[in-house]
């Protein structure tokens, strides 16, 4: 009796078992064919796709999604925002659901134009700031700079380089961008999942804040509203102004790609002006906060070969924008100039 209730235990589990794997590899038998092959299209593209059904099985049913939303095999991209999309398939067969993934890209219609910049005046800069951030807040410069143990924040004369404020920053943390908003002054950590509130006068930390989504710290800035903060990624996250939650995100896109390593920022007549960290050149871009098109790259080679070559020069990183003078303000890591500059279009 009990070899034969042994028997039939068995054979339960090797039918499960083998019900299991069936149901596994009819999984298999699934795929998801987008039309293009390298996945990517614009919001004037409508996605095509279709589902390959390799052994012809009996389907329930399918939904397909995109980004959580239901789509159709034909769906219109103009409704999508730029960026990155996952596309699903829930497949229903026999009782049982597959789960299929892919991901499509979503690149801007728009060829960035091409910038261009005149110098118009060069100043002294602390060689041995390693410039995060950089901010004029009424008329007066302020700068974050970098690296733990030598990270600050500086109130400056941009026209001789001299330091009239600066406090450190304990050296657990690696300073990163500043921006002022309703009178307050706001500055990123790097890796330090924190960032912290200042009275501009006096310097003082009134509070801090944490990143809830974005893994790091980069460029700040504003629209009089909305804070809006960079994290190395292609991603540009919407701060709530009193909080400083992370409310919502734009994905950065030129017409051919993904544009990652974001850097500082500034907020200049409803676009936002922005350096990328780059080893092999110096540029920015300007971007629509709207899309996150990149619609300029601005070319600021040369600037680099006119600032001492000292052994820890770094990259450009740095702008700011003076509402009354109308110029750019651009230096780098360890750089012994800023420049003040005009930015223009070489069409």
């Amino acid at each position: 009796m009990q070899i034969l209730l042994l028997m039939k235990v068995l054979l339960a589990a090797f039918s499960f078992l083998f019900f299991l794997t069936c149901n596994t590899d009819v999984g298999k038998d699934f795929s998801i064919k987008i039309s293009s092959k390298n996945k990517k299209f614009t919001q004037r593209d409508t996605l095509k796709f279709n589902l390959t059904n390799k052994k012809g099985h009996v389907l329930d049913s399918v939904i397909f999604t995109l980004d959580g939303k239901m789509i159709k095999s034909e769906a219109p991209l103009k409704s999508f925002p730029l960026g990155y999309h996952k596309l699903v398939a829930m497949i229903y067969v026999a009782g049982n659901v597959f789960k299929l993934e892919d991901q499509i890209t979503i690149l801007s219609s728009t060829t960035p134009k091409l910038y261009q910049y005149q110098i118009i005046n060069e100043f002294p800069h602390d060689k041995t700031a390693y410039t995060q951030g950089l901010e004029f807040y009424k008329d007066t410069l302020y700068e974050s700079t970098g690296l733990r143990g030598k990270s600050s924040i500086r109130k400056v004369n941009f026209i001789t380089g001299e330091v009239y404020k600066q406090i450190p920053l304990d050296k657990v943390y690696f300073g990163e961008g500043i921006t002022f908003l309703n009178h307050k002054l706001y500055q990123l950590t790097w890796k330090g999942n924190l960032g912290f509130q200042y009275d501009p006068a006096s310097f003082k930390i009134e509070r801090s804040f944490s990143f809830d989504k974005s893994k790091e710290g980069w460029g700040l800035c504003n629209d009089g509203q909305k804070i809006y903060k960079s994290d190395g990624s292609h991603n540009l996250w919407i701060l709530d102004p009193k909080t400083q939650e992370e409310v919502s995100q734009i994905q950065v896109m030129t017409d051919k790609s993904a544009l990652k390593k974001i850097n500082e920022l500034e907020w200049v007549d409803g676009k936002i002006y922005a350096n990328t960290y780059q080893f092999n050149k110096e540029v920015g871009i300007i971007i629509d906060p709207l899309t996150g098109t990149v619609e300029g790259v601005i070319d600021f080679s040369g600037l680099k070969e006119k600032v001492a070559q000292v052994p820890d020069l770094n990259v450009l990183n740095g702008i700011a924008y003076h509402p009354k003078r109308k110029t750019f303000f651009v230096t780098g890591k360890n750089w012994s100039k800023m420049f003040e500059v005009k930015i223009f279009s070489k069409e």
